[in-house]
């Protein structure tokens, strides 16, 4: 075979492959849409069908109507927890990254290193302090015991920190030379110039906010404060299971996921990948 032909069967490969891989990554979100679409009968029926003979479009009213599971307040309150995480984390880890890599302070290595050190704390050690700090606020189901003990991110901070150690310095000189300080140049210069790397860590904090399940399931004791894992959560201790209601709310819950996901993907590579780990 000639060299040509050897490149073209190699591509033809590559492409198989990564077909396959997709419609492999794809088979969960076509089993919850037809399962989500079908009765009882076709989903427990050992008799499989590509899909449901019967497309049963009410399910996805009947879910909301059930009075045993607030899926549309759990929505809403995932989507403000999510929400005010991401730009709670985002704020507050940009601000401390920036700090450490642009302004002068002889103890900066060490308070970054301290702050790296709180990612090898497991997250149950904290859980109980954490709990224990606050029943005594007295935010047990709201949304400040949901948010607040939540806002603050090792790794948010050290992807902007490295991220900002390689930000062009001239822009920042240009900016000093206008007569901004380090607050100003921050918000004018660095912030507008830095769109993938804050797009890149909103989009994971968003993600791990709508996805966490055991903090919200302690803190959340009432069903007004449920988020939508927690909700989803009630199939399983149900005494009987209905699991055309729990494929459809279960498809979703992952539509927001999905979309911030699609929106966002190319910073997410971008983002990550100008934040080097090397000073």
């Amino acid at each position: 075979m000639t060299r040509d032909a050897l490149t073209k069967a190699g591509r033809a490969l590559r492409v198989v492959l990564l077909v396959a891989l997709a419609l492999l990554f794809l088979v969960p979100f076509y089993l919850l849409v037809r399962n989500g679409l079908a009765s009882e009968q076709d989903i427990t029926s050992p008799g499989w069908t590509f899909f449901p003979r019967d497309l049963r479009w009410a399910n996805l009213t009947e879910v909301f109507r059930d009075p045993n599971l607030p899926l549309g307040r759990a929505l809403l309150n995932s989507t403000l927890i999510a929400v005010s995480t991401t730009v709670g984390t985002v704020v507050l880890a940009s601000l401390a990254g920036y700090g450490l890599a642009r302004i002068p302070y002889r103890h900066a290595n060490a308070v970054f290193y301290a702050i790296l050190g709180t990612l090898m704390v497991p997250a149950a050690v904290t859980f109980v302090p954490s709990f224990v700090l606050v029943s005594t606020l007295g935010w047990i189901s709201t949304l400040r015991g949901l948010i607040i003990p939540t806002l603050f991110s090792a790794f948010a901070c050290f992807i902007f920190r490295q991220y900002f150690l390689g930000f062009p310095r001239e822009l920042e000189d240009a900016a000093r030379v206008d007569g901004l300080g380090h607050w100003r140049t921050y918000w004018r210069i660095v912030v507008p110039n830095s769109r993938p790397v804050f797009a890149a860590v909103g989009t994971i904090v968003f993600i791990g906010a709508w996805n966490a399940f055991l903090w919200p399931l302690v803190i959340g004791q009432d069903q007004e404060a449920w988020t939508v894992q927690v909700a989803l959560s009630t199939f399983t201790t149900a005494q009987s299971l209905n699991l055309h209601e729990l494929f459809v709310a279960a498809a979703v819950s992952i539509v927001p996921l999905v979309v911030v996901f699609l929106l966002l993907q190319r910073y997410i590579v971008a983002g990550v990948e100008r934040s080097g780990i090397d000073d």
